[in-house]
């Protein structure tokens, strides 16, 4: 026992030694902090080990969704061409240079994608890596961005310059000349993030991943963009959008898309009919049982102007709907002041009478 604690202490000596030593090393500045040095090869090994290490471990648990999800895809490219690319390069444009000088230097992700799987992707992007220019996804809430982005970075090695373009852009073209004439040139720059999800005709790029702005209402947007700004409403995507445009801009683009004639409604799939009837019954009564109000008594499609900043769902796409009410749900969505109303509404709705009401919505002018 004598042995042992005269061991004990002299080990503690020697570790108490070594961490005075590795303070006052530290304290004298003589340590490189600056990117231009790099690390030294055992601290680059040591970091990458810890890292691929923890991510692997973390990832253990995460159950993958349907990735050939082309809306999926789509949501993901208009993101990655915001918020990656800067930093990973794209297809047909080289690394960029200035990432290319962080410590460590931003990946080329093609030859990565495949090695990492679905599930350590999912881990970097929602988490980010410390020690890195990596950050953590904005909204932590929302997993189906994060899927999103990791749904494109999948196809990303199949994409040529075209392809990317393809995916990122569409077919849209630029905004009408003569509307855009009324946006300020720093506007029109902004205009052109919003057409890669939006559309410049405000359709959503025809597809569901996106809601329709055209012919929204503008109390509505105003408001959903100030949510966005201040991260009351919680996406990932659109949050570091909102934040970075100023309030003339804002409004530039709310009364841009605001006066922009709606698209017509979806035409009802013949197998979606019963769904669409049941839908209808809550919209239109409700669900007393249930203790759920009749969704017209604020959302109504008859052209009724209710509060102007509750927007209107006639039309909207029924997958966009659906998440939202799934969100509210889990009371992950946020919002405006007034989407604490919609929280406990959602909670008291199945999943399939989500989708009804949504399919019901979705068929209206």
């Amino acid at each position: 026992m004598n042995r042992f604690k005269h061991w004990l202490y002299h080990a503690s000596v020697v570790v108490g030694v070594i961490l005075i030593g590795a303070f006052l090393v530290v304290s004298s500045g003589i340590v490189p902090v600056r990117a231009s040095s790099g690390h030294w090869p055992i601290t680059e090994w040591l970091l990458k080990y810890a890292m691929k290490r923890t991510v692997t471990t973390y990832s253990l648990g995460v159950t993958v969704p349907n990735l050939d999800d082309h809306a999926l895809i789509l949501k993901g490219a208009g993101h990655y061409e915001t918020g990656c690319r800067a930093c990973h390069g794209s297809p047909g444009m080289r690394m960029p240079l200035i990432a290319q000088r962080m410590t460590p230097p931003a990946p080329e992700l093609t030859g990565r994608i495949d090695d990492l799987g679905p599930k350590r992707l999912f881990y970097v992007v929602k988490h980010g890596l410390k020690f890195t220019g990596m950050p953590a996804w904005p909204a932590q809430s929302r997993d189906d961005e994060v899927w999103a982005v990791v749904a494109f970075l999948k196809k990303l090695p199949e994409l040529d310059d075209e392809g990317y373009h393809r995916l990122v852009h569409g077919e849209t073209v630029a905004a009408d000349p003569i509307q855009a004439l009324t946006l300020s040139p720093v506007s029109s720059v902004a205009l052109q993030s919003c057409v890669r999800c939006h559309g410049s005709d405000g359709s959503g790029r025809g597809s569901d991943a996106f809601p329709k702005l055209a012919g929204q209402r503008r109390e509505y947007l105003q408001t959903a963009m100030e949510a966005y700004a201040t991260s009351e409403r919680h996406s990932g995507i659109m949050q570091p959008v909102a934040a970075g445009l100023s309030k003339e801009t804002v409004e530039q683009l709310v009364n841009y898309y605001a006066a922009l004639p709606a698209p017509p409604a979806t035409p009802p799939a013949p197998t979606h009919r019963e769904a669409i009837a049941r839908g209808r019954e809550i919209a239109l009564h409700g669900l007393p049982a249930q203790r759920v109000p009749a969704c017209v008594e604020c959302h109504d499609v008859r052209g009724k102007q209710r509060k102007p900043d509750y927007p209107t769902l006639a039309g909207q796409p029924a997958r966009y709907l659906e998440l939202q009410l799934t969100l509210f749900q889990a009371d992950q969505r946020g919002g405006s002041d007034y989407a604490h109303l919609m929280q406990p509404i959602a909670a008291r709705l199945t999943p399939e009478q989500m989708r009804d009401v949504a399919r019901y919505f979705e068929a209206q002018p």
